[in-house]
């Protein structure tokens, strides 16, 4: 969950391949368990800077509400839920999986799974041990 007023590619790059991103930064989660991504790519153009803020703000928590009901767990790995605003009508979406045909079988083998998510489980906790992090981090965890 995330917004920004940068290139959609720069996001998905910024997000999967470094640690600039609190999920990956703070171990919410780790790049490789990220197989699908949607996005609402939204017009900003000719839009002042508070109306920037408050078009990302208001998709952002209309999309996490989305993704919140679809959800099996009723439950998205965030560190924090976005400022509640108005819901508002949220362009298609643009989705693809992420991850070469050729890696799909073994990043997707439970053995590999259960093994990166304990990993980052306790990558986090140690993460949470040794900061004072947010409440919703530990949420999450």
């Amino acid at each position: 969950m995330g917004q920004t007023e940068e290139s959609l590619s720069a996001r998905i790059g910024r997000h999967l391949t470094n640690q600039r991103t609190d999920a990956v930064a703070m171990n919410v989660h780790g790049p490789f368990e990220v197989a699908y991504i949607r996005m609402w790519p939204l017009n900003l153009a000719g839009l002042g800077k508070r109306s920037v803020r408050q078009k990302l703000d208001a998709a952002e928590y209309t999309a996490y509400r989305l993704l919140l009901k679809g959800s099996k767990l009723k439950a998205i790995l965030n560190e924090k839920p976005p400022t509640e605003t108005e819901l508002v009508e949220l362009p298609e979406p643009v989705e693809g999986c992420i991850v070469p045909q050729e890696l799909f079988p073994i990043r997707r083998h439970p053995d590999v799974r259960i093994e990166r998510r304990a990993a980052t489980i306790a990558s986090l906790a140690r993460v949470i041990s040794e900061r004072k992090v947010s409440k919703g981090l530990r949420s999450t965890l």
